[in-house]
């Protein structure tokens, strides 16, 4: 019995040995992620908060003075990902996970991302060598104080191959833009993918038509597609676009007219003003 109450007492000591008070971190953990393209982009940080401190400058009190190495956040900084191969402000960098370091300025930030993501918050072992990518860009005065670091991934472009990474604090704002190319992926998946399915037939048809590629390709395939689809209206109407593009008014105006009946008959008013702003441009 004796025994039994000895191992008891221990576990309970061992336990309030490693047992720990959790309370908020003074800098918390962020995440931002987008799909450009058909690119993921993350990027994992963490988020300083001002707390009336002085942030970027050239006095002795700021916290991040101009033209030295800073982490880009708190503890061990700020990783970013991809998915793929991209192009961050034109310059090539392979898919993979990297860390972000900056060097702020008054009227020019450089930027760098690093292959090396062990070296965190020691940023006195910097080494240039290490560089995947390394630019410079112009900051932005926000009329707003951003109180606690935050980075963003926005103003991604209506082709979906392009985004900015907007990193904000304080009432400064730096931008970064990341290009994806995502035509070989889709071009695979294209001829993979479109002898099993009709739709895949009409994605198909309208990426061609988007891109500015082989119409007469894009033609045959929104053929297909309506054919193994029973003709609804959303095929027709790309249907009419290619013809448009084409240069065949006639055939356009006819499959448009056929796609508004059935999108009247289905009940969409957007294909419907679609069908009839088309019908428009082809007189």
């Amino acid at each position: 019995m004796k025994k039994l109450v000895l191992i008891v007492l221990l576990a309970c000591f061992n336990l309030a040995l490693f047992a720990q008070v959790q309370t908020p971190a003074a800098s918390p953990a962020g995440s931002v992620s987008a799909t450009v393209g058909l690119t993921d982009i993350k990027i994992n940080y963490f988020r300083p908060r001002m707390k009336g401190r002085k942030i970027f400058g050239t006095e002795a009190s700021v916290l991040v003075p101009f033209g030295q190495i800073w982490r880009t956040g708190a503890n061990s900084g700020t990783k970013v990902s991809f998915s793929d191969d991209v192009k961050v402000e034109g310059i090539a960098v392979p898919k993979g996970e990297y860390l972000l370091l900056t060097w702020p300025g008054a009227t020019e930030w450089t930027i760098v991302l690093s292959k090396d993501v062990t070296l965190g918050g020691n940023t006195q072992k910097y080494d240039k060598a290490n560089d995947a990518a390394r630019f410079t860009v112009k900051p932005e005065k926000l009329t707003e104080k951003v109180e606690t670091f935050t980075i963003n991934i926005g103003d991604i472009a209506d082709d979906s191959k392009s985004a900015k990474v907007q990193l904000a604090w304080e009432n400064t704002s730096v931008k970064f833009t990341v290009t994806v190319d995502f035509d070989a992926k889709v071009m695979e998946s294209i001829k993979n993918f479109t002898k099993v399915e009709p739709g895949n037939y009409f994605q198909a048809a309208v990426y061609y038509l988007e891109n500015k590629k082989d119409l007469n390709q894009a033609l045959e395939w929104v053929n297909k597609a309506a054919e193994g689809m029973n003709s609804p209206f959303f095929v027709l109407y790309q249907k009419a676009r290619i013809q448009k593009a084409l240069g065949d008014k006639k055939g356009a105006s006819e499959t448009a007219t056929a796609s508004l009946a059935k999108s009247k008959e289905a009940g969409n008013r957007d294909y419907q003003m679609m069908n009839e702003e088309l019908l428009k441009s082809l007189k």
